[in-house]
């Protein structure tokens, strides 16, 4: 079965979408209509040159959802998915690729987001922090351990997990982890305590946006972060994706179980070559490719 994945923030790099804006009439209408709903115009931080404006959440999260969800309609017939999953973010991608929302419907909703979650870093400032070489069940030991907000957050793949949280607590953790046989601790250039209970704000403010937007089902499985197991049922899909935001992201939770559920290939669609790298480190076995 083929499944397809959609990268989050992160994979971002100045220039990304004008090979598609110069190469498909759609994926210019696509920009052009991107640029009225957000209220300013992406597409010229987009193919810039500046990767620190690229860099503001504003921008970085309604730029890769454009990327990955107009090159998922040019790709026409070479997109046919049995089965879905996002990375953070990226399920937003998902969900309009299987027609769950409207490509105008996704992009409101992440442009809701992603200033939401500004919000929410501002009023409550964290960091994030990348550990590598422990068992999961040892990182989420020395978190609930640790005084303060710090949780495990994406389990990436096996060894590698990100925890977020308050930055004094991110830190102590960062110390203790390194005790416990990390191989490294490595605290992230981002801008906020993401998938962590600092977000809540930003989660109470989505879910108002997401409740009062229209959600079809799929066309096929929607493989979510929270659950970690494929969704159809428009209301699950929806619940799903408030929670995500203080919830940790399963991601290598998830791929295993696409895998069991029959998934032999795996192509990414937008951005980079993340999620191809992580499925092979879950399950070196797995054809993979990337669409970008």
């Amino acid at each position: 079965m083929k499944a397809y994945v959609f990268p989050g923030q992160g994979a971002q790099f100045p220039g990304m979408g004008k090979n598609l804006f110069e190469s498909s009439m759609l994926a210019k209408e696509r920009f052009l209509q991107a640029n009225e709903i957000l209220g300013f115009n992406i597409t010229k931080v987009m193919f810039g040159n500046d990767s620190g404006a690229l860099k503001e959440t504003r921008v970085t999260q309604p730029a890769i959802f454009l990327y990955s969800t107009i090159l998922s309609e040019i790709m026409a017939n070479r997109f046919r998915p049995e089965m879905v999953a996002g990375h953070s973010l990226g399920e937003f991608s998902a969900l309009v690729s299987t027609g769950v929302l409207s490509f105008k419907d996704g992009l409101k909703l992440v442009k809701e987001r992603a200033l939401a979650m500004q919000a929410a870093c501002d009023q409550s400032p964290g960091t994030m922090a990348a550990i590598l070489g422990l068992e999961d069940q040892v990182v989420e030991s020395v978190c609930k351990g640790t005084a303060g907000v710090v949780i495990a957050a994406n389990y990436n793949c096996p060894g590698q997990l990100v925890i977020s949280g308050s930055k004094e607590a991110v830190d102590k953790t960062c110390i203790a982890l390194k005790e416990a046989g990390a191989k490294r601790a490595l605290v992230l250039p981002v801008g906020g305590a993401f998938h962590s209970p600092l977000m809540e704000p930003a989660k109470k403010h989505l879910a108002s946006a997401i409740e009062n937007t229209v959600f079809k089902s799929p066309s096929c499985a929607v493989y979510q972060n929270v659950c970690a197991t494929g969704v159809i049922d428009s209301e699950k899909l929806k619940a799903n994706l408030i929670a995500q935001l203080t919830a940790p992201v399963y991601w290598s939770q998830t791929i295993k179980q696409m895998i069991t559920d029959g998934a032999t290939h795996f192509t990414e669609v937008g951005p980079g070559k993340v999620l191809q790298g992580l499925v092979k480190k879950i399950d070196r076995t797995i054809e993979t490719e990337s669409e970008n």
